[in-house]
């Protein structure tokens, strides 16, 4: 998660749709995968880790972000959680790498993959999520600082190009992309899409509650949309 999100949200970042909605896709897409250590690369504050630990998703979960200050170590519903600037050695015993919204934050995204991909074990699990369709670019990439947007073809060669065997990917947020594209091209026609500045804001329970209701309602289906949505999501193994 970006900090930089993280900060324009505060503690009700558990509450956003956005958020609720990424996490929802996340533990769908490890409900077959058993326990194990989860290594959350770029984690920020660990939302997605603490969550995995809270839900007995995960047994131990490390977060590698190098915008801590210094390595730390908490625990969640009894279960380690471990900060680190940077991972030291091998990662033998990771079974889950979460990429949520890193690969976009590099010059070299298959380097990066690499990188950890080669100190995994086999059958281990990489979950990758990025910012899609490049045409979709604004103020709001240049605020986080994102170097690129993606199309599935292209996450999906990144991380075969890292060392990795596709095991399915898809667009995600879909119902609400006609929405997202129609503000979008708004803020473009008045002259402010370019704009350095976050799209993420915080909404009326309201409008926060139809859009994580519609969500939701595409989970069940999440795995066989590869036509468009505001994310792409991948889930790939180490053969």
């Amino acid at each position: 998660m970006d900090l930089k999100e993280e900060a324009l949200l505060g503690d009700r970042v558990h509450e956003h749709w956005y958020y609720r909605a990424k996490l929802a896709a996340l533990l769908k897409a490890t409900e077959d995968l058993p326990a194990g250590v989860a290594l959350d690369v770029g984690a920020g504050a660990g939302f997605f880790s603490r969550a995995l630990l809270a839900a007995g998703r995960a047994q131990k979960a490390i977060c590698v972000d190098p915008g801590y200050p210094a390595d730390s170590d908490e625990t969640v519903a009894g279960r380690p959680l471990q900060f680190r600037r940077a991972l030291e050695g091998d990662a033998s015993d990771v079974s889950l790498v979460m990429m949520m919204d890193v690969l976009e934050h590099v010059p070299d995204d298959v380097g990066l993959a690499r990188d950890y991909v080669e100190r995994l074990p086999s059958g281990a699990r990489v979950i990758a999520t990025v910012p899609a369709f490049q045409w979709m670019w604004s103020g709001h990439d240049v605020f986080l600082e994102h170097y690129r947007r993606y199309d599935l073809p292209q996450l999906e060669k990144t991380l075969v190009d890292a060392g990795l065997r596709i095991e399915f990917g898809s667009y995600f947020y879909g119902a609400v992309f006609p929405a997202a594209v129609a503000f979008r091209m708004a803020k473009r026609a008045f002259g402010g899409d370019m704009e350095p500045k976050s799209d993420m804001r915080r909404f009326n329970p309201v409008m926060n509650a139809l859009f994580w209701g519609a969500c939701r309602a595409e989970l069940p289906f999440m795995r066989r949309n590869r036509i468009a949505g505001l994310s792409v999501f991948a889930r790939a193994v180490k053969d």
